[in-house]
């Protein structure tokens, strides 16, 4: 039995006591007794429920800009194996390992006694062959006047003429031994070819190289300006071009976009980057399409094979409206929103939801300008509940912000309507 109740009965028990005391007849106080059992029986007025505080924003669509985020991965714009070009014994590495190097700096030294011997050698058969060649130009000097007074036969200026151009041919060839014995010799000297970041040493002093089989020596890498790889997705550059053809999306002025890039620790990068190359084909491997950005480097701070996350900016969803993801639920069907009419009711209202920009979703369709939705409050929401509306705002502020309360009088008006 309920409390309410059962003292009610108490109190009509111990009613006679009272009206007998006061001097009541019998007749009457049956009549009062059947008055105080009727009360007993009707039910409590029930409590008027409490309005729930809600804070609402007006939508107001506007162009925001739009944000896209990849993992990319940095690479040398530049970076050059260093091998060995003739055979030999490596001598001496003459740099640090993962130092930054100079252009023109050498970087190890093979033995050169071999390629000089050989060089004197290939001198010495070109000094041979300037001899051969004076004798020939003498005896050619001495035919010619002979063979023009018909003293000597055709035939022997033709062979003293063939025999000056054979050794002029020696000659030249003797000159290219000469050069390639130079250069063999310029070739124990490894030097690297650009400025940069070296890497360790693949070959150790006193190993024997060949440039077929271990000629590999280290590389360089050149750091400024450095690149930054990502890739797009074929349904990505689809769902892009489905969303352009709407009006839903608009793409900077040729395509130039601005590129910055949050490190492993989730710092920034200071510079800014831009779209150098686009390739032309999709991976038949992976059914993606690569992105190059260049990033000036001067300080070195990005490194070659790092994961950075590249930003992209420039792009603009016209006319887009944003709210806070804390006000769209999922419902049974789709997403919805509760609306607040203009007799400040509750109106739910079902939604297509787009694209996450940090913690606001787009509302691609379901509201329209000057419509207020609910932000906070949302979840203790049915379509009888009452509203106090404890902040307000707009959709082209930023989402997470309302204003301050309005006052607690304006609140109670609302409330009564």
């Amino acid at each position: 039995m309920p409390v309410s109740l059962l003292g009610c009965l108490i109190r009509s028990l111990n009613a006679p006591k009272r009206l007998l005391d006061k001097g009541l007849r019998r007749p009457a106080l049956a009549l009062s007794l059947f008055a105080l059992l009727a009360a007993c029986g009707k039910p409590a007025a029930p409590e008027a429920a409490q309005p729930v505080d809600v804070t609402v924003m007006t939508v107001v669509p506007r162009d925001t800009p739009v944000d896209f985020e990849f993992v990319a991965q940095t690479q040398s714009s530049r970076a050059v194996e260093i091998r060995a070009r003739v055979d030999g014994f490596l001598d001496k590495r003459t740099y640090t390992e993962g130092q930054m190097v100079r252009e023109g700096q050498t970087l190890f030294l093979m033995d050169p006694k071999p390629f000089e011997a050989a060089l004197q050698s290939a001198q010495g058969a070109l000094a041979q062959q300037q001899a051969r060649l004076e004798v020939a130009k003498a005896n050619l000097a001495r035919v010619m006047p002979l063979a023009a007074q018909n003293a000597l036969s055709k035939k022997d200026l033709d062979d003293a003429t063939g025999s000056e151009r054979e050794a002029q041919a020696a000659v030249i060839a003797a000159k290219g031994q000469v050069r390639a014995a130079q250069l063999n010799l310029g070739y124990t000297t490894i030097k690297s070819p650009l400025a940069g970041l070296s890497s360790y040493a693949r070959q150790q002093e006193g190993s024997y190289v060949t440039p077929a089989q271990s000629g590999l020596l280290t590389y360089v890498y050149q750091m400024d300006p450095m690149w930054v790889e990502f890739s797009i997705s074929e349904n990505e550059m689809l769902r892009y071009r489905d969303q352009i053809s709407k009006g839903q999306l608009r793409f900077p002025a040729n395509n130039q976009f601005e590129i910055s890039l949050l490190l492993a620790d989730g710092s920034a990068f200071p510079a800014r980057g831009h779209i150098d190359f686009a390739n032309p084909v999709f991976s038949a491997e992976t059914g993606t399409f690569l992105v190059r950005a260049v990033f000036a480097n001067e300080k070195g701070t990005l490194r070659p094979g790092q994961f950075v996350r590249a930003r992209v900016s420039g792009a603009v969803r016209p006319n887009a409206v944003l709210l806070p993801q804390r006000a769209v639920q999922q419902g049974a069907k789709s997403h919805f929103v509760w609306t607040v009419d203009k007799d400040n009711k509750p109106r739910q209202r079902f939604v297509e939801i787009g694209e996450w920009q940090g913690d606001d979703s787009f509302i691609n369709d379901g509201l329209r300008a000057g419509e207020r939705v609910v932000v906070d409050g949302a979840v203790r929401l049915s379509p009888d509940a009452r509203i106090r509306i404890a902040g307000h705002g707009s959709s082209a502020e930023h989402p997470a912000k309302v204003m301050p309360p309005v006052a607690q009088q304006d609140s109670e008006d609302h409330s009564a309507h």
